[in-house]
């Protein structure tokens, strides 16, 4: 039995009792059992167990986790401290530099300070096999996370959604409630932020519109 120890549970209690996620599970199972996949099955759902569904202030869309070795960790973008900083990461981390001004670590790589202010940091795949990108693309995670994003276009608490590149923009077809705000630009890779991921302003515009909802802004600074 899954538990994130949140409202989640009960949001999701019968998504798991669902027939595509029984046949995701057993997949899963079978992948754990005879190849190497990340993250740890003990951190499949660290976005979910970290960010309680009435909390969610902000969601940050990524594709799938990280699949090298240590790397990923459940928080989409994130790793763990001592874990060198993945190129798209970096990226990120420049445009709050460039567009908040404050200081970022050269270093430290994990965000769980922003899922403790609301953010959502959620893969729309949650799991890969080592070395191989998108490995877990189309075997039931789309249905799980899709339903998740549903969830949260129909709380009326406005949220602030940042989707950055293709995959995530596609989910702007699911975000029908007015109330929430919707940021889009190119994926922070190496290969797309020069194409409109730099110079986004995504945080200081999701910090305006939350304290125009009358929020508390997020605080971006990862020392």
């Amino acid at each position: 039995m899954i538990a994130f120890g949140n409202e989640w549970d009960a949001l999701l209690k019968d998504e798991f009792e669902k027939d595509y996620y029984k046949k995701l599970h057993r997949f899963l199972a079978h992948e754990y059992h005879t190849r190497t996949i990340y993250p740890d099955m003990y951190d499949i759902f660290n976005a979910l167990k970290y960010t309680s569904f009435s909390d969610v202030k902000a969601v940050i869309l990524g594709q799938d986790p990280y699949h090298g070795r240590g790397q990923a960790h459940g928080l989409c973008f994130s790793v763990k401290k001592g874990i060198a900083q993945p190129p798209s990461l970096k990226n990120i981390f420049q445009e709050i530099r460039d567009d908040l001004g404050i200081r970022m670590s050269d270093e430290n790589g994990e965000l769980t300070a922003w899922t403790k202010q609301g953010v959502l940091l959620l893969n729309t795949v949650l799991t890969v096999r080592a070395g191989q990108a998108n490995s877990h693309k189309g075997i039931g995670w789309e249905i799980f996370t899709d339903h998740i994003i549903r969830l949260l276009n129909d709380r009326e608490d406005p949220i602030v959604f940042l989707l950055w590149g293709a995959n995530a923009r596609s989910k702007t077809a699911l975000l029908t409630n007015p109330a929430h705000k919707i940021l889009t630009c190119a994926h922070p890779s190496p290969f797309s932020a020069g194409n409109g991921f730099f110079g986004c302003r995504h945080f200081s515009k999701a910090n305006t519109f939350l304290q125009s909802a009358g929020k508390e802004p997020i605080d971006w600074a990862i020392e």
